[in-house]
């Protein structure tokens, strides 16, 4: 049980990924991506006339929400039954490098100083919390999908959109690290 409770190292993930990605293509004709279950979601329970959600969603999007539910049940499983610390190992310069910032707590999952409710009272907490999980939602849409999607299916795909939506990624990754955050913590 000790192997599969540690964090994997990138040698042993990344090749199990990269061979699922083809393996469910090849074998079940499905993509892995997971940003599409909101529209599948509002199109099986919303009635709408948006052409938008009128869409056979059971022919494309059963399995992604198999998927979807499929990842919750393995976060519930891994947070509640599987041994660990619980807290993520971050590397002593990244730690003093956020120190900082402004940022104190290291123990969980996230920084609860910047992820936590309390945080939504401040101009800066609704800027990070409320305004990027729009944007990246938004994004996600604008993009045509998700991060995994792209840069795990779409590469994979040799797609064109695919790199330049991960060069984008990227980019906005950097600018967020080294611009934006600084300014929001």
């Amino acid at each position: 049980m000790d192997w599969i409770a540690q964090p994997w190292p990138w040698y042993v993930a990344g090749p199990v990924i990269g061979l699922v990605v083809p393996l469910l293509l090849l074998v079940g004709g499905k993509l892995f991506g997971i940003s599409s279950n909101f529209r599948h979601i509002c199109a099986a329970v919303l009635p709408t006339r948006s052409e938008f959600f009128r869409y056979d969603w059971k022919r494309s999007g059963l399995w992604n929400l198999t998927f979807a539910a499929g990842i919750m049940i393995g976060a519930y499983i891994a947070w509640n039954l599987l041994p660990g610390t619980g807290i993520i190992g971050i590397s002593e310069a990244t730690q003093a490098d956020l120190r900082a910032l402004g940022v104190q707590r290291f123990d969980g999952l996230f920084p609860a100083d910047v992820f936590a409710w309390s945080a939504l009272g401040s101009v800066r907490g609704f800027v990070a919390l409320v305004v990027g999980g729009f944007l990246v939602g938004f994004g996600t849409r604008w993009a045509g999908g998700c991060t995994s999607g792209h840069a795990i299916t779409g590469l994979s795909d040799l797609q064109l959109p695919s790199l330049i939506a991960v060069l984008g990624f990227f980019a906005g990754g950097l600018v967020m690290t080294f611009v934006l955050l600084p300014w929001i913590l």
